[in-house]
Formats: C-alpha cells, structure tokens, sequence
C-alpha cells in the first residue's frame, strides 16, 4: 500500500525532525523558533505556507491536483514550563519541555504532508496542515477560527500520542473522548482577630477550608453518578500570621465534564453551595467562573468510519484497541465547533526503552520506531476523506 510504504521511506525524516523539535521546547503563544522552523520544512516540501504577523504557529496548504472538499489535519506545538529529566542526547536545556508529546505531533504532521504532496496528484481537494500555537492554555486555537482560516474546511482530524496505549496501537472510537475544562476562583472574606480569641473574628480560612468540603456534595449527591464529573481544588492561599484569624482567603480550581448538560448545571450549583457555606459560617464569598473548552465527542458517523478503517487498512485490525475516555481537556473543541470533526490516540508506551512515564511528566519518552505509523494514518485519513 502505497501511503503505507511512504510512512516507511519518510521515518528518519520524521524522528529526525521530532528530535530537533524536541531540543528547542517554547511555551504557549511563544513558539517563534519552533513555527520558523516548520515553515522552513514546509517550504522545502514546496508546499504553500501562511504565516501571521500578530501570532505563533502556521498553516501549509497542499492542492489537490482535482477539486473537491477541504481537509484540515492538526498538531499542537508548544511545551511545558517542565525541567526535563530523560537524559536523552536531544534534551532540552532551557527549562521547557515538549513533556505532553507535541513534538511527535509537529513531526508525524510533517511526515504527513511528505505523504501527501507526493500524492498531491491523487488528491480531490486540499489540505491545511494546522501547526497551532498555543494548546496547553486552552484557547490557541481559536485565533485561526477567529480569523477565517478555517471558513472553508469540511473536516477535522486530530490525534494525541498517549502514554498509556502501547506504541503502534491506535484508538479511534467513537463518542465521548475528553472532558471540558472550565476554571474558577473563590474568594472568601471575613474578619481577623487574635488567634486565641476566634470568636471575635470571622475565620475566613475554616469557612474556605468547609466550602472545599461542601462544593464535593455536587459531585456526591446532586450529579447523576453516570454522568461523570470532577470538581477539584487546586490551590488556597491566604492568611497573615499563625496567631491570626485569617480575614481573606482566595482559591483556585477546575471542574470537568462529558456532556454539556451536567457541564452547565455546574455553575449554579457550585455558587448555591459557597454562598450558603459562607453566609452560616458569617463570611462572604465570592465565585468567579469561567469556561474554558468543551468536551470532545466523535460524533459524525463518517469520519469515525474513515478513521477505523484507515488504521485497518494500513496496520490491520489488531492495531486499534478500546481505551477508557479521559478527563483531560483539548482545545481541539474550538477548531470542530462549526464543523464535523475527529480526535484520536496513538500509543506510545513502550517497558523495553523506559517509555512507561505519563505525558506531563518529567520523564516522558515516546517509541520513535512507530511515529511514522502516525503519519501513515494522518495521511490516509486525509486521502480517503476527500477520494471517498
């Protein structure tokens, strides 16, 4: 098979680029070097390229030789405020690391658009190849959404390697895939008094301290228990001296969800629950609640169908494998809002080589060996979607 054979002939260029990709890691919304650097493959490819003046990343376009659809295949591009701990030749040295995989993503992307220039001539349509600035803060992509790059795109297709799925498997289900990700603050004043006369006082940090507790009956007694949920809290800080009443205290958290119904009751509850806390315990408190991304569900038919079968028929059968949903969040949401899309997984777990550490983590290592199976599917995605 022909996509198949060319993932091979490409590998070297494709772990070749994700190393080097892998040794210059730019935060969200700063990934200059990174987006001159893929230009510069891009148009070695002679592919067409559009930069921006105003931000990071970029789009290459491919023409297909006959008309037809447009579609989009996308890879994130920027790393993580994480000291990296691997010990790999091609480590980073500057603070940051490419610890949740984006670097295999711009490198099995690039591997793509080899594939399918040299099958520009095949093609029923174009391709945009997305290399989109600014994932990790949830709302990156809505630039390129914002700005019309995406008015004239008829399909999505996005993929993320996992740690948890073994490298050369491949996950494309459908349904419910990632959760939505909406932030919030509570603020929480009261009034100080000496430490050992708390009855003179209003305790803003024991009423901080019971709000953690109460906003958990949500997730215990008001959520369907089928509809999953999760409301954490992740920092609390506040408080003047140990032998002070604390008088303000100020928290900060996250809270997902599937489905957008439980995602939207959230809200309400949660200010139910802080503001009567707060009220018996003679603070007052304060919810500031914003959302962040939706939840990612493959939910057209077609493409979970072009995406199940171009892993078949490239790898066979016996390289898709189920893999529970995940809690996390991708703005990928944002670039399939008005257009159908589909967002899948491939492994790259592999005990041999130590690849055992999740994405995030100062130790995460990727099975290079299988990356260009990434691109083959990239690619055949992209192929069948407009040949169909």
């Amino acid at each position: 098979m022909i996509i198949k054979d060319l993932a091979e002939k490409y590998n070297d260029y494709i772990i070749e680029q994700r190393r080097f990709l892998h040794g210059i890691p730019e935060l969200s919304l700063h990934e200059a070097k990174t987006t001159q650097k893929l230009a510069e493959e891009l148009e070695k490819m002679g592919i067409q390229v559009i930069k921006f003046d105003d931000y990071n990343g970029c789009i290459g376009i491919i023409k297909g030789d006959h008309p037809g659809k447009t579609i989009m295949l996308r890879a994130d591009i920027d790393a993580l405020p994480v000291n990296e701990q691997t010990g790999l030749p091609f480590a980073s040295k500057n603070g940051n690391m490419h610890a949740c995989g984006h670097d295999t993503h711009m490198a099995v992307q690039l591997g793509a658009a080899m594939i399918l220039n040299d099958l520009k001539g095949e093609l029923h349509g174009n391709v945009k190849l997305l290399f989109q600035s600014g994932e990790e803060v949830g709302f990156g992509s809505r630039y390129y959404v914002e700005k019309g790059y995406l008015d004239d795109v008829d399909a999505v297709y996005g993929a993320h390697v996992w740690s948890g799925v073994e490298a050369g498997i491949f996950n494309m289900e459908p349904g419910e895939r990632m959760a939505s990700c909406d932030t919030f603050k509570i603020i929480v004043d009261g009034v100080s008094s000496h430490g050992s006369a708390p009855h003179l006082g209003n305790d803003a940090l024991y009423a901080a301290a019971s709000i953690v507790m109460n906003i958990q009956s949500f997730i215990s007694r008001r959520n369907n228990p089928l509809d999953a949920a999760v409301v954490t809290v992740g920092t609390m800080n506040g408080g003047q001296r140990f032998n002070i009443i604390a008088n303000h205290i100020e928290m900060e958290g996250t809270t997902r969800a599937f489905n957008n119904k439980v995602r939207n009751s959230i809200e309400g509850e949660l200010r139910k629950i802080i503001e009567n806390t707060a009220e018996a315990l003679g603070v007052k408190a304060k919810l500031e609640y914003s959302y962040l991304t939706d939840p990612i569900n493959n939910d057209n038919e077609k493409l979970n169908k072009i995406a199940h079968d171009a892993v078949a028929k490239l790898f066979g059968e016996e390289s898709l494998a189920s893999m529970t949903k995940v809690m996390g969040a991708e703005d990928f949401c944002h670039l399939v809002k008005d257009r159908p899309g589909f967002f899948g997984f491939f492994g790259c777990r592999n005990e041999k080589i130590g690849a055992v550490h999740n994405n995030h983590s100062e130790f995460f290592l990727v099975d290079e060996d299988t990356l260009h199976k990434g691109a083959a599917v990239a690619a055949q995605f992209a192929y069948d979607f407009l040949n169909e």
